[in-house]
């Protein structure tokens, strides 16, 4: 079955955290519970009834709050570059990409745009009309909800302008955290993959990899002496994919394992 582009999402656990690239415009409507999403200097808080769009081709970080005794329930509507291709052709619709520089926008929740959340609602209980001919039709519908109310918006929905080449080392300094490959970097920082690393190799005077893995751990040291934080709790916000992986990268770059530093320095403290 084809993956839908409306997707209601739940979780029980308490403070789930992750990191993502964005890869299409995704409004997000909170139904419960609550979420905090980290972009750039950029940061939301998204409560109960909330919509938001987060904007394409950006890196995120996000923490997931169920409300007490309860669940983390949101609704997401991905919006791909066909549809809105589509949708730009037929309306010809254009836009100014002065207001695309936002990561996050939020979405006047408007009786429309309840009703049209209430009709959404009624359809995830029933699968069987989560069709791409019919999830098409709702997205269409939505859009035409969303510029009617904020066609500000239009700028930024249909901008599809590849990133363009932007300062390398500003970017990977507030960047180096996420756990994603060269290639993303690259596509983020307007380089093909040959010219990010040129670029890089003088800028930094090494390699990507060497230098990523190096910033991380030194903040991986700074924050288990100094923040007193346990290896379990730092090696995602820091984007290595697992705790065994950070442990032995650790181990390779001080001569000793993050759980054995932590002991030393409680000893020593």
């Amino acid at each position: 079955m084809e993956k839908s582009d409306i997707v209601y999402s739940c979780y029980h656990e308490v403070n789930s955290k992750g990191e993502n690239f964005v890869p299409k415009h995704t409004l997000s409507f909170q139904m419960s519970g609550s979420f905090v999403l980290a972009s750039g200097k950029e940061k939301l808080t998204a409560k109960e009834g909330d919509f938001n769009l987060i904007r394409k081709n950006q890196l995120v970080k996000y923490t997931k709050y169920p409300p007490k005794e309860g669940k983390f329930e949101s609704l997401n509507i991905y919006l791909n570059d066909d549809i809105l291709k589509e949708v730009a052709k037929e309306y010809r619709l254009s836009s100014h990409p002065s207001y695309s520089s936002k990561s996050i926008v939020s979405i006047d929740v408007t009786p429309v745009l309840q009703n049209y959340i209430k009709s959404l609602q009624t359809i995830i209980q029933n699968p069987e009309f989560l069709t791409k001919h019919f999830t098409d039709l709702k997205i269409k519908e939505l859009l035409f909800i969303l510029l009617q109310y904020q066609p500000e918006l239009k700028d930024l929905l249909f901008d599809f302008s590849e990133p363009f080449k932007i300062d390398l080392e500003s970017f990977m300094i507030q960047n180096y955290r996420y756990n994603v490959n060269l290639e993303r970097f690259a596509y983020l920082t307007g380089r093909s993959l040959s010219t990010f690393k040129r670029d890089f190799q003088k800028i930094f005077d090494t390699t990507p990899h060497q230098w990523i893995l190096k910033k991380r751990l030194r903040d991986a040291y700074f924050a288990l002496t100094e923040m007193r934080q346990s290896p379990s709790e730092i090696y995602m916000d820091l984007g290595f994919e697992d705790l065994s992986h950070f442990s032995s990268a650790f181990k390779k770059e001080f001569g000793y394992s993050p759980k054995n530093l932590v002991t030393k320095h409680i000893v020593k403290g």
